[in-house]
């Protein structure tokens, strides 16, 4: 991804969500990205305090949390988070002037996903971020977004529309603003799935992507990834065959999430399973059809030979949310476990 992006001339700002450890940060980074994302600021405060110091919060902060931004600022964290409301901003400005500080901002465009973002359809747009940029106690940087509807493309000329559609809205405005006046610095922009097209997409100055550090199989269902490229899968046990078509797993909603697989290359079930240990290869014939807290029920044909006790390898539906679930990880080549790293920042709800 770091040669992807540097081939493409902008930066890459890995998001932490995903691996939520500071020793695979430290990895990105010393590959050349130039920060990281988190999605929440415990995320952000356990990055910090392992030295990591640009930070960006691609996520509504409410400025009532602007006590643990000023605390994270002061202690020399170059911290940026982005707003969709101008009362929002206002709200910030008042906290930094009254702290004597600067709180870099960017403002979010809702590109099609319809989750966060101002409308860039809307005939404010423009004056609303024109008078965001000129509030004391903020530095504007520019316009980011994220097309989380790429997830849910059937096809890649409809993901490479959505790819093509985010940069072209994105630098619609940023075209309005500067010639309102405003410096836009940054157009940020920022998904796996989306990734790929990087090249092509003209004015971006910065991407963020999570996902790619570990992958998944809904990567591999979106052509982000093969099943050779996916870092993170769940070794799990038979612990059950009631039947002679129904295998049980020890996985269950508590390791695999209920997250549903996504993308046009996939089909239906909750993770692929490998009964080789040491290498991903997928048995297409054993389908995880339903989760449980504790079981992961499994059709099989009649004549699979897995029996209580054997063991496989599941690659989950969606890594981030796996990863948010377990204390560490263990980091392997083949069988053999060389580390363990602790998932340091999980469970930062806040």
């Amino acid at each position: 991804m770091q040669k992807l992006a540097a081939g493409a001339g902008v930066r890459l700002r890995p998001h932490a969500k995903t691996h939520k450890s500071p020793v695979i940060a430290k990895m990105q980074l010393d590959a050349g990205a130039v920060g990281v994302c988190c999605a929440k600021l415990g995320e952000a405060e356990v990055l910090a305090d392992a030295g990591i110091r640009d930070i960006r919060l691609p996520y509504p902060i409410n400025p009532s949390n602007a006590a643990r931004v000023i605390a994270l600022l002061d202690r020399g964290v170059r911290v940026s988070v982005i707003v969709d409301n101008r009362q929002v901003a206002e709200d910030w400005s008042a906290a930094m002037v009254t702290a004597t500080r600067t709180l870099d901002v960017l403002v979010k465009v809702d590109v099609g996903f319809h989750r966060c973002g101002v409308n860039p359809d809307s005939p404010a747009v423009v004056d609303d971020i024109s008078a965001i940029s000129e509030l004391a106690g903020l530095r504007f940087r520019g316009l980011l977004s994220h097309a989380g509807q790429g997830y849910g493309a059937q096809s890649e000329d409809e993901l490479t529309a959505i790819a093509d559609g985010e940069v072209a809205i994105l630098n619609s405005i940023a075209s309005r603003l500067r010639d309102a006046g405003v410096e836009v610095a940054e157009i940020s922009v920022g998904a796996t799935p989306t990734a790929r097209f990087i090249t092509r997409q003209r004015g971006v100055t910065e991407m963020r992507p999570g996902n790619y550090v570990f992958f998944d199989r809904t990567q591999v269902g979106l052509g982000a990834a093969t099943v050779d490229n996916c870092a993170l899968w769940i070794v799990s046990t038979v612990v059950s065959r009631p039947a002679p078509t129904r295998v049980v797993f020890d996985a269950g909603s508590k390791t695999l999430t209920n997250d549903a697989v996504r993308g046009f290359g996939t089909h239906a079930g909750h993770g692929l399973v490998s009964r080789d240990l040491a290498a991903p290869v997928p048995d297409p014939s054993v389908v995880i059809e339903r989760l449980s807290e504790e079981h992961a029920v499994a059709h099989v044909p009649a004549d699979c030979s897995l029996r209580v006790g054997d063991r496989v390898r599941i690659l989950p539906n969606h890594s981030c949310v796996v990863s948010n679930l377990m204390d560490e990880v263990l980091l392997v080549e083949g069988t053999t476990v060389v580390d363990t790293l602790a998932v340091a920042a999980r469970g930062k709800i806040w």
